[in-house]
């Protein structure tokens, strides 16, 4: 999963980015408004971290600029601001969740991790299709009720391909999920195809279908059909 946390703090942001790649997300730092706005137009995220009070811009500004961009990414507000018109404005303009500052690095995971779950999963603490089982807070994969041990990479793959089932993604949509900034180097179009073969194969062997189809010129699609 692939986040962008907007701090201009240096230190509490490099902390939330440590974090939370320890916790397996993708995560991208911006610390000016310019910064934020060019990702969120360039890129996708499932979820974004965003303080209210950035150089050169608000975090509202921002917000709805995201909103407009993307119905489908988390937005959770951080702040020292905990004024109760604040958070309702927050919430108005689409955020989903707000976090005063100081908080503990662990609820922020925890909130971060309820939050995709809502949006992308339907709340639910495990992901099933078919006979795969994915179990987010551990980051176990079960094949008809057996353990499928998959790398980090396979697994984000994996999770990424059930968040958009029957959806086609590019090889680039699906290098930008993986890698986030490092998509620019060289061999991260020939590492999709590399760890798709792999995710493929692991699940083939543990009894799964081959739900994954080569879409010509495009990408690949996860699905039935």
């Amino acid at each position: 999963m692939k986040m962008l946390v907007v701090e201009d703090e240096r230190g509490l942001a490099e902390s939330v980015s440590a974090y939370l790649t320890k916790e397996g997300f993708i995560c991208e730092i911006a610390s000016t408004y310019a910064e934020a706005d060019e990702k969120i137009f360039l890129y996708r995220y499932d979820c974004v971290v965003v303080d209210l009070t950035l150089p050169g811009g608000d975090g509202f500004s921002l917000i709805k600029s995201l909103k407009s961009l993307s119905a489908t990414t988390g937005i959770i507000i951080i702040s020292a601001r905990d004024a109760l018109e604040d958070k309702i404005k927050g919430l108005e303009i689409g955020s989903d969740d707000y976090l005063t500052k100081p908080f503990h690095l662990s609820e922020l995971n925890a909130r971060v991790k309820s939050l995709i779950r809502r949006r992308n999963f339907g709340g639910h603490n495990e992901i099933r299709f078919q006979e795969i089982q994915v179990l987010p807070n551990s980051r176990k994969v079960y094949i008809h009720d057996r353990e499928t041990p998959l790398s980090r990479k396979e697994y984000d793959l994996l999770l990424y391909f059930l968040s958009n089932i029957d959806v086609a993604l590019t090889k680039v949509s699906i290098a930008e999920h993986l890698w986030g900034d490092d998509i620019d180097s060289a061999d991260s179009l020939d590492m999709v195809y590399s760890h798709i073969k792999n995710l493929r194969r692991k699940l083939i062997e543990k009894g799964a279908a081959d739900y994954v189809r080569s879409i010509y010129g495009i990408g690949y699609k996860f699905g039935l059909s």
